[in-house]
């Protein structure tokens, strides 16, 4: 019964249009529930340090607003201290009772207090009250409890739209934390941009002229098709064909007989053709948005615009373009490639989006398009930002909206120092990445878009440590044949030859899925992913393994590597198939040499069994990304844990010298990948731990080389010892921040902090 009545206030608050009704209706609603004579809601002032009533049913109304009591003072105070609940059979004669005259609360005795707590922060107290002199029961504790825990996230989201009132005024700036989307830091101006049609504004009308409609809506999806090939057309300077896939895959969509069938069936039902699609779109929306995939679930944003485009066309009338700054940083709750397609070459410097994650498909265009971005900004209110300063952080994940003289002047400064630096640097493209000591340490780039070859090359990649082969796989509507990717792999190998290039077997599953093969799971991380999928789809790895060494004909061994590996059989399955693959090609007559064979650690269990690995493969390749999470059981993607995400935590560090130490004993080099290899401080740990090279993003790459350059390898292992014997992640950043201040390498530190 407590239950139910739970679920109902729960979803009554999710409701409410403003904080201030959604505490109405908690105290209301609790008090009914629990049958209570007073329920109260108090919340922290951190401007006066006192807690605030804000909320009651029960104490005098006129009290709210202004009745408060300073920290460290009263019952409500000693609930927020000891963080947890305080249940008082009489509560005036606790110690701690102070008495407000105001309130009208000297009849009550009984009282209950639970903390309002959003991520480890006190944010207020909520108070149950009775006339009577009793304790409350465990299942009053747990109810009050309850919603005290579902209040927070209202509370955390309202303190930020209330900040952004405050903007109007000018009496503020604010910061919005979310996820890293694309490195790099912006600073300009907001546009906010929402749909160029309103679908869910449709209202249902009838049609005499079937005939008719159904011609409108067939000449609105030529024009929304056509406009679609005039923007693919608009970035096809700045994106490869490869990349600029996606917007065939929308004009694909724009011609889907699901959606085409079904509007047209509606409207010969006798309904015009703006409500037959805002139906139709509707009910597919509602099919991605209930899957459980996250990658299908980002489809409905998609099918959204698509959607928006047609009615736009229908309505005849095309708004004009929207005032597009000098500085334009693009913000939304949902930013599509058709957005960032939209805005004129040169005025983009960023993007801020409410959802999307790092493998969005917006991220991966900005970071194809070197535009920093944040993404997932959960409590972005885009309804107040439109034309005001904004600073990105695409390091960070972190946002401000009408930043202070303080924090401008601050990344000013920091942008004036990373152009100075990235000028320094472009100077040690042509050098090698060799220590001081003459130790080379050969850097690789990490890629999976064509347009990534260019900048690689002119960052002084020696290679490809890691191309990511589940790209092409991701924006077509099946599996590419094996001449398809023969294509894609040779002209990557041919672009770099006579440098070596890493192909990745394909790497699917967890938030990367095929839409043409959906994977349900309810804990996809630790499903069917990577080589799982692979070795339980020969026919599908096969093809892949099969263009991989037909691409390498005449550029030396093939480099292959295998993601997700857990366990020692994956690895012996894998080399028969390789090994089935290249004796096929042989017998075809295809002149190629054996490939390479290299195994990626990301999972915990091959830290031990590294001796097992080296044994078997050619070179090992440490994925720190998902080490890193595995390890730490930590969601990058997860906003409310993102935080714990550290590469350079002790546990990771020391998992990784494990790695290394075993591999090397077998004489099998060890190369790192992913966001610690590009992090110029954790590059200094790997140095001194022995790593034999280095796989990153290009842009992470002259950093790490001016490292590499500045530390002996002696002074590196020093450092690397010292490193071991620190506990925390804290710790371990400040060391290795010093460090590198003391080298003079001072302008390395913040791009050693993303």
């Amino acid at each position: 019964m407590m239950l139910d009545r739970l679920r109902r206030i729960i979803q009554e608050v999710g409701h409410a249009r403003d904080l201030h009704q959604a505490l109405t209706i908690i105290v209301e609603r609790v008090q009914e529930a629990m049958q209570v004579d007073v329920c109260s809601v108090y919340l922290v002032d951190d401007t006066r340090s006192r807690y605030v009533l804000m909320a009651t049913r029960g104490l005098n109304p006129d009290a709210v607003g202004k009745v408060s009591l300073p920290l460290g003072q009263g019952l409500v105070s000693l609930v927020g201290e000891r963080a947890e609940p305080v249940n008082l059979e009489d509560a005036p004669t606790h110690p701690r009772f102070r008495f407000i005259a105001e309130t009208g609360e000297q009849p009550y005795h009984a009282f209950l207090g639970v903390p309002i707590i959003h991520h480890r922060k006190v944010l207020g107290v909520l108070i149950a009250q009775q006339r009577a002199t009793r304790r409350f029961d465990d299942e009053e504790i747990a109810f009050l409890l309850t919603i005290g825990a579902q209040l927070a996230g209202a509370i955390a989201h309202a303190e930020v739209v209330g900040g952004m009132a405050a903007l109007v005024g000018g009496k503020s700036s604010v910061a919005m934390d979310g996820l890293p989307g694309s490195p790099g830091v912006a600073i300009g101006t907001a546009l906010v941009i929402y749909p160029p049609a309103d679908l869910d504004a449709v209202p249902d009308r009838g049609v005499d002229d079937i005939d008719a409609e159904i011609a409108a809506f067939r000449e609105a999806i030529a024009l929304a098709q056509a406009d679609i090939r005039e923007l693919q057309q608009r970035i096809a300077i700045a994106l490869s064909s490869e990349d600029q896939a996606i917007f065939d895959a929308y004009v694909q969509m724009l011609g889907s007989a699901s959606i085409i069938d079904q509007v047209i069936a509606q409207i010969q039902r006798g309904s015009w053709a703006s409500g037959a699609l805002r139906d139709t779109i509707a009910a597919h929306v509602h099919v991605f948005e209930n899957m459980d995939d996250p990658y299908m679930r980002q489809r409905a944003d998609d099918v959204r615009d698509l959607g928006r485009r047609i009615l736009m066309c229908l309505q005849k009338g095309r708004d004009r373009p929207p005032p597009y700054h000098d500085q334009t940083i693009l913000v939304g709750e949902e930013i599509t490639a058709t957005m960032l397609a939209e805005v004129p070459v040169g005025k983009l410097v960023g993007v801020v989006s409410a959802r999307g994650s790092t493998s969005s498909h917006v991220a991966i265009l900005a970071r194809a398009l070197g535009v920093p971005a944040v993404v997932g900004v959960q409590d972005l209110p885009v309804t107040r930002i439109d034309g005001r300063e904004i600073i990105a952080d695409g390091y960070s994940g972190r946002i401000y909206v009408s930043p202070s003289d303080g924090i401008r002047q601050e990344y000013q400064r920091l942008l004036r120092e990373e152009a100075e630096l990235n000028a320094g640097l472009s100077e040690l493209s042509n050098l090698p990445a060799e220590t001081p000591d003459g130790i080379r340490i050969p850097l690789y780039a990490n890629t999976g878009l064509l347009s990534d070859i260019t900048p690689a090359r002119r960052s002084g990649a020696e290679g490809v440590g890691l191309y990511r082969t589940e790209f092409p796989f991701m924006i077509r509507e099946r599996f590419p044949t094996e001449d398809e990717q023969f294509l894609i792999y040779r002209r990557v190998m041919q672009e770099f030859s006579p440098r070596p290039v890493v192909l990745r077997t394909l790497d699917v599953g967890g938030d990367k899925s095929l839409p043409y093969f959906p994977i349900k799971e309810e804990n996809p991380f630790l499903g069917w992913r990577g080589i799982r999928i692979t070795l339980d789809h020969p026919e599908i790895f096969s093809v892949q393994l099969r263009a991989m060494m037909r691409a390498s004909q005449g550029m030396g061994r093939a480099r292959l590597l295998l993601p997700m590996v857990s366990n020692i059989p994956e690895i012996d399955e894998s080399k028969r198939l390789i090994r089935k693959a290249y004796e096929e090609l042989i017998e075809e007559g295809v002149a190629i040499e054996p490939p390479l064979i290299g195994v990626m650690v990301e999972v915990p269990s091959l830290v031990y069994q590294i001796e097992s690995v080296a044994s078997r493969v050619d070179f090992i390749s440490v994925g720190t990304n998902d080490l890193t999470q595995y390890l730490l059981a930590v969601d990058r993607n997860n906003s409310n844990v993102a935080a714990l995400y550290d590469s350079l935590s002790p546990a990771v560090i020391r998992a990784v010298k494990a790695v290394i130490d075993g591999a090397q004993a077998l004489h099998c080099p060890v190369s790192v990948c992913g966001e610690m290899a590009g992090n110029p401080k954790a590059a200094l740990v790997l140095l001194g731990l022995g790593v034999n090279s280095l796989s990153m993003s290009s842009s992470s790459l002259p950093r790490v080389k001016w490292m590499i350059r500045s530390f002996p390898v002696a002074r590196a292992r020093r450092i690397a010892e010292d490193v071991l014997a620190l506990e925390d992640s804290q710790s371990v950043h400040a060391y290795l921040a010093e460090m590198l201040i003391e080298a003079g390498l001072g302008g390395l530190v913040r791009a050693g902090r993303h």
